[in-house]
């Protein structure tokens, strides 16, 4: 919840760097404003890195004022009215007044520079992000209650909402972003055109949807803000994966939703974050995103099975698909599309422990599978344990502390984080007599497979069982043995996945 702070608090944690800025401005013949999410954040008690802020001047005239004054500066925003700097740990944008909207079918706003404050705060996305502190007076501009708004945990917008989204859709996406960030509710009205207009946040670039969902989940509420994409349709667009949820039973409790048991195993993902110390400190992107996201895979492989039940076999598999390629669409890039994927399709492997046992070799592959997104998979296997059934929920979590336990054991005993064959790529050529190519990868993934089944080998045992499975191969193997090698360095580092 918002917690509103009298304003006369706010010269107290103003900082130096803001007023003298303020001043030269005004020295300088100019207005200049703090405005947007700094104020906003005042008076909830945060102080922001990222300094914004409004005037009069034209760009030139700005960079006439800052050029001496910051540490460095940069014009990349020129064309928009936003002259970018850095000063005494600050990254500042000062912004010319303006007013845009965009074009029924365009992803770029068209600019036009004003010359008024209150014409600049009118154009803002809502309530809660129109104010200003006018410097170096510290003058509160709040001409469409934001306070009032903020007091109150509500999201509005300074005009109608139609319009406002009309001029920019995106801002849909930042309703549901600050529902998470900030634990606001959202106005009826707001909601409401938000339901009418959801499609239009198609025009809008698939990066700066990605970047408002990254930090809609990794908010203090993400629960609040994923509801509210799919209760106003806007998930169909961005989210439809998730949208479908709704549809689909848990498996093991049939009456409850699988959308809110994703929602559920996402929040308690998020308290499973460390601190910044810790293995996986919060938030975590990766983590949480894998949490919503587990069972997507559900509706397509959804089954009845004679006497009622139902099934949902590989929806983990499945849904691994499903999550990179939504990722791809919102141009994620690779190494966290494939991180979230990968922990989608093992958040089932665990499952089983408990009634039946694993061997030191399973442990060893759980581990090797997981690799560097073990305690991720810690963590989300931890939080896909939703049931009201205690005696269940004690004894999954009882099963889980006891492989963690044997996977701390085998790892003190083996190096289970660096798991490789007892002989590397040079030793097995050496051994026998090969050329780089494929027969010696075919070998290193012996030395592999013997290495998951039986641990550690002393050398001379590894190249026992190497000469054993060679002296097993057909004489075509030898053949093969000659062909150009694909990577030359087979052996010194993990063989690729097939």
């Amino acid at each position: 919840m918002a917690q509103v702070l009298d304003s006369s608090s706010v010269n107290f944690q103003m900082d130096p760097v803001v007023l003298d800025l303020g001043q030269r401005f005004v020295d300088a013949g100019f207005e200049l404003s703090l405005v947007g999410g700094p104020v906003r954040d005042l008076f909830l008690g945060r102080v922001s890195p990222d300094l914004d802020f409004t005037t009069d001047a034209t760009p030139d005239q700005t960079l006439s004022v800052i050029k001496k004054w910051a540490d460095n500066f940069w014009e990349i925003g020129r064309a928009f009215g936003t002259i970018g700097m850095k000063k005494s740990g600050f990254q500042i944008e000062i912004t010319t007044y303006r007013a845009e909207a965009y074009d029924a079918d365009s992803r770029k706003p068209a600019v036009a520079f004003g010359s008024s404050l209150l014409d600049d705060l009118v154009r803002r996305d809502f309530t809660i992000n129109a104010m200003a502190l006018r410097l170096p007076s510290l003058e509160l501009v709040d001409p469409f209650g934001g306070v009032r708004d903020l007091h109150a945990s509500v999201l509005a917008t300074p005009g109608a909402p139609e319009s406002s989204f009309s001029d920019d859709p995106l801002r849909m996406m930042r309703a549901a972003r600050f529902a998470a960030q900030l634990g606001v509710a959202v106005h009826d009205d707001v909601r409401l055109a938000m339901s009418e207009m959801a499609d239009r946040i198609t025009i809008i670039s698939a990066e700066r949807v990605r970047e408002e969902l990254v930090k809609l989940i990794n908010g203090a509420h993400p629960r609040a803000g994923i509801d509210l994409l799919v209760d106003t349709g806007l998930a169909e667009f961005v989210l439809p994966e998730v949208s479908a949820l709704r549809l689909e039973s848990d498996e093991h409790h049939r009456h409850k939703d699988v959308y809110q048991h994703s929602l559920q195993v996402l929040e308690q993902a998020a308290s499973l974050e460390t601190g910044p110390d810790g293995p996986v400190p919060g938030p975590d992107f990766v983590l949480r995103f894998a949490a919503l996201m587990h069972d997507v895979g559900k509706p397509a492989t959804r089954r009845f099975e004679p006497g009622g039940a139902v099934s949902f076999r590989h929806h983990d598999m499945v849904g691994s698909k499903l999550t990179a390629k939504r990722m791809k669409a919102l141009r994620f890039d690779n190494d966290t599309i494939k991180a979230v994927a990968r922990l989608v399709e093992l958040h089932m492997r665990f499952y089983g422990y408990g009634d039946a046992g694993w061997t030191d070799s399973a442990v060893r592959r759980y581990v090797a599978d997981a690799g560097p997104l073990l305690e991720r998979l810690h963590r989300l296997t931890r939080s896909d344990v939703t049931t009201r059934n205690q005696r269940k929920a004690e004894r999954l979590s009882f099963a889980y502390d006891d492989l963690e336990q044997r996977i701390a054991v085998l790892t003190e005993q083996e190096s289970l984080n660096a798991i490789r064959p007892d002989l590397d790529g040079a030793q097995i050529m050496a051994l026998l007599g090969l050329k780089p190519g494929p027969v010696v990868g075919r070998a290193y993934k012996f030395l592999l497979e013997e290495r998951m089944e039986n641990g550690p080998l002393s050398s001379d045992d590894a190249e026992s069982k190497l000469l054993v499975w060679w002296a097993e191969q057909p004489e075509s193997a030898v053949d093969l043995s000659s062909e150009p090698a694909v990577d030359a360095h087979v052996g010194t580092a993990e063989p690729e996945e097939s």
